[in-house]
């Protein structure tokens, strides 16, 4: 910043050169969210262009899908909401399908009760924004020293928001002008956690892979047994309840990461 001020109100004159090393030293903490929220970006893309698509088709223009995705912001739920607006279902029957859909969310706050209330007036929005791509995210990032961690973490929330808010509203919006054939797009949020789980599972030390092998064996088991519509909240409490149980034999195993799998 150069010594002349502005004639009115003496407001300090920027240099060209003042103003872009400003704006470098703001930038490090969304930068890096920004390339850690990418994949993601492609998920939630294409996901909420089919949302937006479908919503469109049942009667909803893109104003509707963008306060839907803004307010809800629950994936997995808004793409039965659509059909629960075709069908009037009532509102005890709506407040049950939400819980049963939605109750795996109840696990995904306990790791990050400490940070969140240590982040201020953003600690609201945290608990809203823990979808199951952000949970996946926040658990397995590695955040740089110089980082800070909170502003990491907020702006990463809020980018995958903005991502399924854009592209539900773009699905929306462009179902009103053209029909698109988006046939097996809903593999997208499939492939999106099979790359999450898989650098999660290179990045992991030991005691962090068999968690990892806990969880699987835990959904698989569950699976078979309750079947495809009801095993995702026996199997979060299946994994829960195995791994605070083997809490004291996973903490005493080395912690160093495997030989020969080039991390």
């Amino acid at each position: 910043m150069n010594d002349r001020t502005a004639e009115s109100g003496k407001i300090p004159v920027l240099n060209h050169g003042d103003e872009r090393c400003l704006i470098l030293r703001l930038q490090p903490e969304t930068t890096f969210a920004v390339r850690q929220t990418l994949p993601v970006m492609a998920g939630y893309g294409f996901l909420g262009m089919a949302f937006g698509l479908m919503l469109q088709h049942a009667g909803y223009h893109a104003g509707w899908a963008f306060l839907s995705s803004a307010l809800i912001y629950a994936g997995s739920m808004q793409f039965v909401l659509v059909g629960i607006l075709t069908a009037g279902l009532s509102l005890p029957t709506i407040a049950l399908m939400t819980l049963s859909i939605n109750s795996r969310h109840i696990f995904y706050g306990l790791p990050f009760i400490q940070t969140f209330r240590a982040m201020g007036r953003r600690y609201i929005y945290m608990i809203f924004s823990l979808t199951d791509e952000t949970y996946a995210l926040l658990c397995s990032v590695q955040i740089p020293d110089p980082l800070d961690r909170q502003k990491v973490f907020f702006r990463m929330a809020l980018f995958n928001q903005v991502y399924w808010v854009t592209g539900a509203t773009l699905g929306a919006a462009f179902g009103e002008l053209a029909r698109f054939d988006f046939t097996g797009i809903d593999f997208a949020m499939t492939a999106l956690f099979t790359v999450l789980l898989v650098e999660q599972w290179m990045s992991a030390r030991l005691p962090g892979r068999w968690s990892i092998l806990i969880g699987l064996l835990s959904g698989i088991s569950t699976r078979l047994i309750f079947g495809a519509d009801r095993f995702v909240l026996p199997a979060l409490i299946l994994a829960a309840a195995l791994l605070m149980l083997l809490r004291p034999v996973l903490s005493r195993q080395p912690e160093h990461k495997i030989e020969g799998d080039g991390v």
